[in-house]
């Protein structure tokens, strides 16, 4: 290619790089170690929640009770569903433990089930928080048989 097949902008449309300031740092201190970020049970316990929650074969979270107490506390007007019901989390400076109560639909294989909300929970976890996940303890409190959502169903009210 020749100088004259090129194509050159006018010197009014070229533009000068953008130069920044370089920051100036007093104390020295590595930019690091310049404060703490704390993170709060609540907020592994939401992640956690609804990254079980994701996983096919979760029917619910939580126990017997603990759900009977949801159900009731979501019909009240601006209440919304508790995505931490059945999430337990222990959170350190770098790493957190998560206990998980659970309800599995009849027919899954609950190992399969229990290995992927695992897995679903510490990818979740470790990705949006940064902790190292070291244990997530999955306790499988109940199992949801067809028969008793047709149950479920009878029994709400229905408003008309």
């Amino acid at each position: 290619m020749t100088d004259m097949n090129r194509t050159q902008a006018p010197e009014s449309e070229t533009q000068p790089p953008v130069q920044t300031r370089k920051p100036t740092r007093r104390g020295g201190g590595d930019p690091e170690t310049r404060g703490r970020t704390t993170i709060a049970d609540g907020v592994v316990e939401k992640i956690a929640g609804l990254a079980a929650r994701d996983v096919l074969g979760v029917h619910a979270m939580g126990s017997g009770l603990s759900r009977t107490f949801g159900a009731v506390r979501e019909r009240v007007p601006g209440q919304a569903k508790s995505v931490t019901r059945g999430v337990k989390a222990e959170v350190g400076e770098v790493q957190t433990a998560i206990d998980l109560e659970i309800v599995v639909d009849y027919g899954v294989s609950i190992g399969d089930v229990a290995r992927v909300v695992r897995e679903n929970v510490v990818s979740a976890v470790e990705r949006m928080t940064g902790l190292e996940v070291v244990e997530v303890n999955i306790a499988v409190s109940d199992v949801k048989l067809p028969e008793e959502e047709e149950e479920e169903e009878e029994r709400e009210p229905r408003i008309q």
